[in-house]
């Protein structure tokens, strides 16, 4: 069988960090990649793992590509420390692992939870993330928001899912979507020639529409209309953002 690093990147995630590892437990190496966390994070990762490094944080590309050349093996399985692997998606990594694959990475579907209630709709239902692949094929690309793994090789998909804790509080909900509205309008400064009033209006209905009505966050009763709800202020802000710093206006890009 071929060997296995699992990497997790982490911030101030002493409620996650615990079960995160103890998904990846069947890994050959699990190594946490932290960003000088304040609370016990790295403190609890020790206990379970001595591949504990630590780096200061400039965006999740950037943590990312520092990290995997460190792997010790062939193989990478990266998650959140929000994330978990399920025995099926573990037997499944194992079985590839075992039997070989011209495959040089794998996407993975993902099971949202958010505010306590497994999201089935909402946009979410087709989420999907890169997150096994092999340590020299495969890096991640330069964008600050939804980063994704970058290969010439085959992809792959695997048939089983992450489960995905994604809400952990209202201020924590808050602070991301600040942090991820922000690069999101970095991401957008070359591509978007002038932000008008289809992008602070229309955009963001759209994306309601889009999310509540055609990808039925309507069926996920409150929470749906909430995610549905976010997205579009989401887009709002990240818009707005994007016209103030094509006026010459700087934010806060290292959180």
């Amino acid at each position: 069988m071929q060997k296995l690093t699992a990497i997790i990147p982490t911030g101030n995630e002493e409620h996650n960090i615990e079960e995160a590892i103890k998904s990846v437990a069947f890994a050959d190496e699990i190594m946490v990649v932290d960003s000088y966390s304040t609370d016990r994070t790295v403190e609890i990762a020790k206990k379970y793992t001595d591949f504990v490094v630590q780096r200061e944080y400039e965006n999740p590309s950037s943590q990312k590509n520092w990290a995997i050349p460190q792997a010790n093996n062939e193989w990478i399985l990266l998650i959140d420390a929000d994330e978990r692997v399920t025995p099926e998606l573990q037997k499944e990594v194992q079985e590839i692992l075992k039997n070989g694959t011209d495959k040089s990475a794998f996407w993975i579907g993902r099971l949202n939870h958010y505010m306590g209630k497994k999201v089935h709709y909402s946009g979410w239902q087709s989420d999907a993330v890169i997150r096994l692949f092999k340590r020299d094929e495969c890096k991640y690309d330069n964008k600050y928001v939804h980063e994704e793994i970058e290969t010439e090789g085959k992809v792959g998909r695997l048939k089983n899912k992450l489960e995905h804790y994604t809400y952990n509080g209202l201020a924590h909900t808050l602070a991301k979507s600040d942090r991820y509205t922000t690069w999101g309008a970095y991401d957008r400064e070359k591509k978007v020639k002038k932000v008008t009033l289809f992008h602070l209006g229309v955009k963001p209905t759209a994306r309601f529409f889009r999310h509540y009505i055609l990808r039925g966050g309507i069926l996920d009763g409150k929470v749906g209309f909430i995610i549905s709800a976010m997205s579009a202020y989401n887009v709002f802000i990240r818009n707005l953002k994007l016209w103030r710093i094509k006026n010459g206006e700087e934010l806060k890009k290292d959180y």
